[in-house]
């Protein structure tokens, strides 16, 4: 008899599951149960092994010596299992799966696509926008392009450019700006879910973000471009955004230079998954195009 019908299953995803996040709430969220049941789960799979797996304690559930060598184990054979379903579900490697975020996609990617279709017409890519995370190893994800400090365990990350932030204003409030003192006098377009905050930019000119005038607010950096375009104020854009609207003349970068963040722009995938041809050739396609787009 397998050693597998002497357990339940759940129990044994309750457990791997506690040990990983280190609480029962956490391990509760993941699979969509109460905390309760989480702990009759592992009440009945530690009485079945004979063997305490956890600790309770105020800092959490802490693996006894026994559960520090039963856990990687489990990890491990779940792992097994999630690329066993994802073998079963015959993907289609003529589709390529992309995850990135709306901006990137909207402002920068999705006018090149043509260009990668004419080189790889046997590929259709499929683009989901979003900036949630995403499981690369669980999901039907085949890339995904973040913008990050390069800190992503277990994934495969190519480098593809550093972010880097700079003014832009439409031609007309372009006349009016010959020195980053004349921000003073001109509104200010702000994207208020952006993480990068004008004082990157201001630093180098002893200027503080504090001081510059109100404009319009958006929550959405595209919106905040726009804004820009129609000559609504000056917004804090980087190179992904902007570049085709500068290139168009809809857009000016009054003053020159740049400001890197201290982020880049990365090129994920999962390393448990070995990439096809299709995730090769939009790789390779993908940095060739940064590169030309923005050479060092």
């Amino acid at each position: 008899m397998s050693e597998l019908s002497r357990v339940h299953l759940n129990a044994l995803r309750a457990a791997e599951a506690v040990g990983r996040t280190g609480s029962l709430k956490g391990a509760a969220t993941e699979i969509g149960v109460t905390p309760g049941a989480i702990s009759q789960h592992l009440i009945g799979l530690e009485r079945q092994l004979g063997h305490r797996i956890f600790e309770r304690s105020a800092t959490g559930m802490l693996p006894t010596p026994f559960g520090e060598k039963f856990l990687p184990q489990l990890t491990e054979g779940f792992g097994y299992l999630d690329q066993a379903l994802l073998a079963a579900r015959k993907r289609d490697e003529s589709v390529l799966t992309l995850s990135v975020a709306p901006n990137f996609a909207s402002k920068w990617l999705v006018p090149r696509l043509a260009q990668f279709s004419r080189l790889h017409s046997d590929i259709r890519v499929r683009v989901e926008a979003t900036t949630m995370l995403v499981d690369l190893d669980a999901s039907d994800v085949d890339l995904a392009i973040r913008v990050g400090n390069g800190d992503y365990p277990d994934v495969a990350a190519t480098f593809l450019a550093p972010q880097q932030v700079f003014p832009v204003c439409s031609p007309d409030h372009a006349k009016t700006l010959k020195a980053p003192a004349d921000l003073m006098a001109v509104p200010i377009l702000r994207d208020v879910n952006s993480v990068i905050p004008w004082q990157v930019w201001l630093d180098k000119f002893d200027m503080k973000e504090e001081d510059l005038p109100e404009g319009y607010t958006f929550s959405d950096g595209a919106l905040c471009l726009e804004a820009a375009i129609a000559g609504q104020g000056v917004m804090l854009a980087w190179q992904f955004l902007a570049q085709d609207a500068i290139a168009a003349g809809q857009l000016v970068a009054p003053f020159p230079g740049c400001q890197p963040t201290g982020l880049a722009y990365w090129l994920l995938r999962s390393e448990r998954r070995r990439p096809n041809a299709a995730m090769t050739a939009f790789s390779k396609w993908l940095r060739d195009e940064v590169a030309s787009s923005f050479p060092a």
